[in-house]
């Protein structure tokens, strides 16, 4: 490493090789790096800016000259010197292969065999853009989506045991990296018997103050000060509201993309966007079209206009993210929805946790149309679930009117961790870290009580496997169940166990399945009741006939079948190509195996062959509830007596979900497709795909990602991710006046003030007239007093807050009592709406409900299950 300190001089050069001598082609291009570069890539764009960097190296490795971009930018080749053989070696894209699509920057590539440096005099000490550039091509010498390697600089790690598998489009890693010396190192080192490589590198000086060194703290809220002690790593830009905006489009050879791919719920928003030339900078300074470009600030997503959405609700958008690191987040804002000024107020949450309450973007801004951004740091120990959530919603309390929220744009920045790495726990100097991670003394503490809780349990769990190897003959045909039901609990069946002569082994045990099954079965902790063979479910579905085809999920389709002998079965054949359908499958697996219940749908058995997964459910002659509210015209109406006896069925299965399972379970897609009825009528409630386990007695909450069905989604849940079992209740009050109103949840066709039914439904309670919207088959055949039982607890189940509304239990008692005061008032039982005799009115009074409480939360063993259901799931 020779050349002058303030020349940008750059030249790769082995660990085990003395930096070579000077050559005039050398010296040539150290002259030619101290050329000043304007960048202005923004020639397209709507405002023309332009930067000029103290550094800017660009770098096309292992190209033979240089190269021009369409944005004006060139690269340079790397210098090239027989002492580099040993351990580089320049290699191009194979002929033939159609690049018209790809940039040039990406046709050659620099291998390296062994550990190598790129080295670089820094004329400017600060922030710098690092953009290091691979496309894995294919070369008769080397495949490059094989190789495995590692990058740092001097003193962060950017990359470790890195590769890129099969990707048909360039990747691109970004960083924001502080050097305060006068030389900076590129460092590759080749994991062994593998090779690195590079397609082309960027380093180019940031612009002064464009990342601030102190910011806002989330948690524990206040400052944050010492950005500048990390690196970063940009995870996400995203230009909200608006297109992708390219590099070539961007000043500083950013890309940000469009928010569709990381909204939840994109009903809940709107596109809006002013003429760019509207925007406004402000006067001090703070931001400039270096921070952004213009188009960034002139689009934005604000909330839905419509009554599609709870005014109570947030925008929100989510991205993955590791649990390891601390983030930077950028969120870019400017008013360009209000008339006025001081008419828009809304808060910023992270993660559900309020990063700005009440902002107020005209003071800020001192006017309209004005960008301003403002900074975050969220610490590792938010990050739930492996994904960050940021979310604007109306600020509670305000006085600007009409409710609304704004965001123009976005940047994640994952910050380096104490190991001084973006990319594990090892440090440059191989070092471990192990608690990179920020894990507390409390985790690791308990982390050691597991894996002693852990241990004892495969001590009792080997007791119990003597004790069963020991049981007396006759043992399994007095205590089993038939081979049609489902096992109880997990431990009393595998599917592992179930496969006779170790056919699994056979199948799977050398290879991964295609469908990626075969590992969740492998763990051999499931009870999947009976194993089916591929052909006799191809026999009873008619091939999979299309015309049996009775639902269609992200998971696949569900499947009409009838066996031999009659009995008909609902088959859920799953998509391999699906990810989101593969969780959700085994997500209901995990929970059926648990569970068994009159009032929830039974899984029969499965189908592991040919890289398939299949399960079986009983056949729900009656389809969903929905159908028989307004779903289907051909179906009669239901009495309101069956409503209350199918919402109690469902109520039951509900309750036992929350109370009757070891541990409680939490449903989190309640809705009228859910509940299923069979040929008596009796509700079942479906699809567990979504379920989660209910948090322990020490928790209050299970933070997880919002999910769910549109319109039945608890709003708190939704603003907080805090789920509870009193979002499933949220739900269920959704289902009640559905039932009752026979409408849809969500109907935008309506008008607006209609289009959401919990909303609707409520105002007209809260005007005494709610009779006025019922079902008009209901219409002279409901009891008052059954009718205000029943909205009594459908108000309480839709309370703002969880603390507020009724236990699953409680709705449940509620719902009795309503069907106990309907069939008073009509002196008797009866289905017939149509029949008014002996139909009067009873004085409300304490009436014992039909349902005895103790019998909820035990496990319906006496009752067989007829083989008569079918889970209808609709696609999300």
């Amino acid at each position: 490493m020779t050349g002058g300190k303030k020349h940008g001089a750059v030249r790769p050069f082995t660990a085990t090789t003395p930096p070579p001598v000077f050559s005039l082609l050398y010296l040539f291009l150290l002259v030619l790096s101290n050329t000043i570069v304007t960048i202005n890539a923004q020639s397209k764009s709507p405002r023309k800016v332009s930067f000029t960097p103290a550094d800017n190296f660009l770098i096309d490795c292992g190209g033979p000259k240089s190269t021009q971009l369409t944005d004006g930018r060139t690269f340079r080749s790397d210098p090239q010197s027989t002492s580099f053989l040993y351990t580089t070696e320049d290699i191009k894209l194979s002929s033939g292969i159609n690049t018209s699509s790809i940039s040039p920057i990406y046709l050659n590539a620099r291998v390296f065999s062994d550990k190598s440096t790129y080295g670089f005099s820094i004329s400017q000490p600060g922030c710098h853009w690092i953009r290091l550039h691979f496309y894995p091509f294919t070369n008769p010498r080397y495949n490059l989506s094989t190789a495995v390697f590692s990058i740092n600089t001097d003193d962060i790690v950017l990359l470790h045991d890195f590769s890129i598998s099969n990707s048909s489009i360039p990747v691109v890693k970004e960083y924001l990296i502080t050097f305060n010396k006068e030389r900076a190192s590129l460092i590759f080192t080749p994991n062994k018997g593998s090779f690195a490589f590079i397609n082309a590198i960027e380093l180019v000086s940031a612009p002064d103050g464009l990342i601030l060194d102190t910011v806002t703290n989330v948690q524990p809220a206040g400052q944050f000060s010492g950005i500048s002690n990390y690196a970063l790593e940009v995870s996400y830009r995203v230009n909200v509201g608006g297109p992708n905006i390219k590099p070539e489009e961007d000043t500083l050879g950013r890309e940000w993309k469009p928010d569709i791919e990381f909204m939840e719920f994109a009903a809940t928003a709107q596109n809006v966007s002013i003429d760019h030339r509207s925007i406004k900078y402000p006067d001090d300074g703070s931001v400039t079209p270096l921070t952004a470009p213009v188009v960034v600030y002139s689009t934005a997503e604000k909330m839905a206009d419509s009554n599609t959405v709870d005014q109570n609700f947030n925008i929100t958008w989510q991205m993955t993210a590791s649990h390891a690191y601390s983030y930077l987040i950028r969120l870019h804002f400017c008013d360009i929805v209000s008339k006025g000024l001081n008419e828009l107020y809304f808060n910023v949450y992270l993660n559900g946790l309020m990063g700005a309450s009440s902002l107020d973007l005209s003071s800020l801004t001192s006017g309209l149309s004005t960008a301003y951004y403002k900074d975050f740091v969220i610490n590792a120990t938010t990050i739930i679930n492996d994904t960050i959530s940021i979310q604007v919603g109306p600020a509670t309390g305000s006085d600007s009117g009409t409710p609304n929220a704004i965001l123009n744009g976005l940047e994640v920045m994952k910050m380096s961790n104490s190991a001084g790495s973006l990319d594990g726990p090892y440090a440059v100097d191989g070092s471990y870290h192990g608690d990179y991670a920020t894990k507390s003394t409390v985790t690791k503490i308990m982390s050691a009580i597991g894996l002693a809780l852990g241990v004892v349990a495969l001590i009792l769990l080997g007791m119990m496997l003597c004790r069963w190897r020991r049981r007396p003959a006759g043992w399994e045909k007095k205590n089993s169940f038939s081979s049609w039901l489902l096992p109880l609990h997990v431990s009393q069946s595998s599917f592992l166990s179930s496969c006779s002569k170790g056919s699994y082994r056979h199948r799977f045990g050398s290879h991964k399945s295609k469908s990626g099954y075969s590992s969740f079965f492998a763990s051999g902790t499931l009870g999947v009741g009976r194993i089916f063979t591929f052909a006799e479910l191809q026999h009873a579905t008619h091939n999979f006939d299309e015309k049996d085809v009775i639902g269609v999920g992200g998971f696949g389709k569900v499947y009409l079948g009838e066996l031999e002998d009659g009995t008909k079965l609902a088959v859920k054949r799953g998509n391999p190509s699906s990810e989101q359908g593969i969780h959700e499958f085994q997500t209901e697996i995990q929970m059926l195996s648990k569970l068994r219940h009159r009032h929830l749908v039974s899984l029969i058995g499965c189908c592991d062959e040919n890289s398939e997964m299949i399960l079986v459910y009983e056949y729900m002659s009656n389809g969903p509830l929905r159908d028989h509210l307004y779903g289907s015209t051909g179906l009669p109406p239901l009495s309101w007596k069956q409503r209350l006896e199918v919402c109690i069925g469902a109520a039951r299965g509900l309750h036992y979900l929350h109370t009757g399972a070891a541990q409680g379970i939490i449903h989190r897609d309640v809705k009228t497709t859910n509940i299923l009825l069979d040929d008596s009528l009796i509700a079942k409630v479906a699809d567990f795909g979504l379920s989660k386990a209910a948090p322990s007695l020490e928790q209050t909450h299970v933070s997880t990602a919002v999910k769910g069905s549109f319109g039945y989604l608890d709003p708190e849940y939704f603003r907080r991710q805090q789920l509870t079992e009193k979002s499933d209740v949220y739900s269920f009050g959704v289902v009640l006046f559905e039932v009752l109103c026979a409408r849809p949840a969500i109907n935008p066709a309506l008008p607006r003030e209609q289009v959401n039914l919990a909303e609707w439904a409520m105002q007209w309670h809260r005007k005494g007239q709610l009779e006025k919207i019922i079902d008009p088959h209901l219409v002279g055949t409901i009891s008052p007093a059954s009718l205000k039982k029943y909205v009594e607890a459908t108000e309480k189940c839709l309370a703002e807050y969880g603390v507020d509304r009724p236990s699953m239990g409680d709705v449940l008692w509620n719902l009795e009592y309503a069907l106990q005061l309907q069939e008073a008032s009509m002196g008797q039982p009866n289905d017939d709406p149509s029949d008014n005799s002996a139909r009067h009115i009873l004085p409300e009074s304490p009436l014992v409900p039909i349902q005895e409480q103790r019998g909820l939360a035990t496990i319906d063993e006496d009752s067989t299950p007829e083989v008569t259901a079918m889970p209808l799931i609709e696609g999300r």
